[in-house]
């Protein structure tokens, strides 16, 4: 794909000054609406450096905005640098908040420049990358399931190894992580993919009814068995059993279970004939399982039993390729459903939810996102639209009590400063390969660096 840039100036010099900038981009240049719309018509390009004020209003911004809005709501998709004067923060934080990427002030310094151009053109690609995976055109290595995380991508490559064996899978991971979708992959890889798949959420149901839930019963076998009933396992002969939250499974009934694990027969509540059963049996918990073994409210055999392949799904907050993808697809979804034209995320949207602790993983993602689309009034979902807000301390040192971020700048602190932590541990130090992963040189990752105060060796 051919790199495009194009420059709305109306300053001779400075057109001239900027052209030479971006040795590695297709420069078109305007100098109004009129020229600037027609390029974006023609040549679609992916970055626009925008100057606001542009005339016939001479020291106005309304020509400048009047663009902005024109490029956000009929090509969502390119990324709107605004340049302003130096005194102009309150124009440049407008623009950001209907959906520009980013700004920057005049004088111009080129290399700066350059660098987030560069850098816009970057998350550019990514999202389109993510577009083309989200809407199919690229296959999803598992059904059901949507990443480009490299975490993700791997487990899915053990599910694919694990499917067709008879190994047993313990799948952890925080609710909401998409263990179930995992525990369906599994099926419908497996020899008993054209059995049933038949879930059942032991944190869901009482105590006293979940035996008769999994093994069922007979007539009579207790007040209110008024005819015989097949249990969850029973049903699931021939396909697979999934057992979500096996870790709040009562002690009593996990020997039942180990059981049936054991020797493939069950009994029905008040029946004495064994029944045998076929099924591939998945399990799942949210729960600390060792600590639970540990405390002795976990049998250690059936730990054992249910283990011989452990898939531990890492939360949605460490999956950062994952957020924007997945908003996305969810985006696109409720635009559908409720009939709006809401094409995407302004930059300070992607911001804050890529500094969001989403703890409810993509679930919560799923609501911030139908919410997103409701209460969005243009093209752009802005930051007010989620309905979210992050903590001063969420990811930086501090001893003071959690303080509510708003203001953009900071929360684009945040956010560098976590992305610059996480590429340092996993290139373990060097720089080198930090600045690779961050897709900048090592000059401006030792800038960033030293403007954010990290320590290289934390």
């Amino acid at each position: 794909m051919t790199k495009k840039l194009l420059i709305v100036e109306d300053d001779r010099g400075l057109q001239s000054q900027l052209r030479w900038c971006f040795n590695d981009f297709s420069v078109f240049q305007a100098d109004d609406e009129a020229s600037a719309m027609k390029l974006m018509e023609a040549e679609t390009p992916q970055v626009v450096t925008l100057d606001l004020g542009l005339p016939p209003v001479a020291g106005g911004v309304s020509v400048g905005f009047q663009i902005l809005q024109r490029i956000l709501t009929d090509f969502p998709a390119t990324k709107v640098i605004v340049v302003t004067g130096q005194e102009d923060r309150e124009h440049a934080l407008a623009a950001v908040s209907k959906g520009a990427y980013d700004f920057f002030n005049k004088p111009v310094d080129a290399q700066v420049l350059a660098l987030v151009v560069e850098r816009a053109h970057h998350l550019y690609q990514i999202e389109q990358e993510n577009i083309a995976l989200a809407s199919g055109k690229r296959g999803s290595p598992l059904d059901g399931l949507i990443t480009s995380s490299p975490a993700m991508l791997k487990i899915c490559e053990t599910v694919e190894k694990v499917a067709p064996s008879n190994l047993a899978v313990l799948i952890l991971g925080e609710s909401g992580t998409g263990k179930e979708v995992i525990a369906r992959a599994l099926h419908n890889l497996s020899q008993y993919a054209e059995g049933r798949f038949v879930a059942i959420n032991c944190a869901a149901i009482p105590a006293n009814l979940l035996e008769s839930e999994l093994f069922g019963h007979e007539k009579g076998s207790f007040t209110g068995a008024v005819s015989q009933k097949k249990g969850k396992v029973e049903i699931a002969d021939g396909g697979t059993l999934f057992l979500d939250e096996i870790g709040d499974m009562p002690l009593d009934l996990q020997a039942k279970m180990l059981r049936f694990l054991q020797e493939r027969v069950i009994e029905r509540v008040g029946g004495t004939k064994e029944i045998a059963i076929d099924t591939r049996v998945v399990c799942a918990t949210h729960r600390p399982i060792q600590e639970m073994i540990e405390q002795g409210v976990f049998r250690e055999d059936l730990f054992f039993r249910v283990s011989d392949i452990t898939i531990d799904l890492p939360p949605l907050r460490e999956r950062d390729d994952d957020i924007l993808l997945l908003s996305q697809v969810f985006l696109d979804r409720y635009a559908e459903e409720q009939h709006k034209p809401v094409k995407g995320l302004s930059q300070s949207a992607e911001t804050l939810l890529l500094h969001y602790e989403c703890r409810g993983n993509v679930r919560e993602l799923d609501k911030i996102m139908r919410r997103a689309v409701i209460m969005a009034e243009g093209p752009m979902i802005q930051p007010d639209d989620l309905g979210i807000s992050i903590a001063a301390n969420a990811d930086v040192e501090s001893n003071q009590q959690d303080e509510e971020v708003f203001e953009l700048a900071q929360i684009r602190n945040i956010a560098e400063k976590r992305a610059i932590r996480r590429a340092l541990k996993h290139a373990e130090g060097n720089i080198s390969r930090a600045a690779k992963l961050l897709d900048v040189t090592r000059p401006t990752l030792y800038s960033l660096i030293e403007r954010l105060n990290i320590t290289i060796d934390q």
